[in-house]
């Protein structure tokens, strides 16, 4: 059990900032990746999110930290939050797919808006894959119960919800008044009570 959970900690402290940088490189630059195309923009980001991985795991140690013990409360915690990004995971892959969740369309909306997503999940809440990757993120931290995995989660909460207003602002500019009219209809991260 204790190789299990530094193995989860370890995978949450190199793959999870990568990963989340990604959008903050993405989102705030989209002219300047729109003008160099999506096959040079992708090959890029790639080669950053390889080598933010590699150096990450270079330093895995230090950034896992210290463990903090196995409790079995913590693992059924960590369970039930899994199961809810499970959950999420299953009824957003029916409308989310690879090519929009890498960014493609952002960099090639010249070629026209996507369909706007407001079916599905995405009729009850805006974002689902960003609630999904934190409660994936402390379900991994739970389980792992390490430091470090810990101090990625807690800093994943608002560095999310950045990524989601940055976003948001170029859904606005990508859509106009359909995504405006989506927004006022569809909580962003808890759907309502009906």
């Amino acid at each position: 059990m204790d190789t299990a959970r530094y193995v989860f900690a370890v995978l949450l402290v190199i793959f999870l900032p990568p990963a989340v940088a990604w959008w903050f490189i993405v989102h705030p630059f989209v002219g300047f990746w729109r003008r160099r195309g999506s096959v040079v923009t992708m090959s890029i980001l790639a080669t950053l999110l390889t080598a933010g991985i590699l150096a990450l795991f270079s330093i895995r140690r230090a950034l896992v930290g210290p463990d903090l013990g196995y409790y079995p409360a913590l693992l059924v915690l960590a369970g039930v939050l899994m199961s809810g990004a499970l959950w999420i995971a299953v009824l957003r892959r029916r409308h989310l797919t690879f090519r929009v969740l890498a960014g493609i369309p952002e960099i090639e909306a010249e070629n026209g808006p996507e369909a706007l997503l407001d079916e599905g999940i995405y009729a009850r809440i805006r974002h689902p894959r960003y609630v999904e990757v934190v409660l994936g993120t402390w379900a991994y931290a739970l389980f792992s119960n390490y430091l470090g995995a810990y101090v990625v989660a807690a800093l994943t909460v608002p560095l999310i919800h950045l990524v989601v207003l940055i976003e948001e602002r170029e859904l606005v500019a990508r859509f106009g008044d359909r995504y405006e009219s989506y927004r006022s209809r569809v909580p962003r991260y808890l759907p309502r009570r009906d």
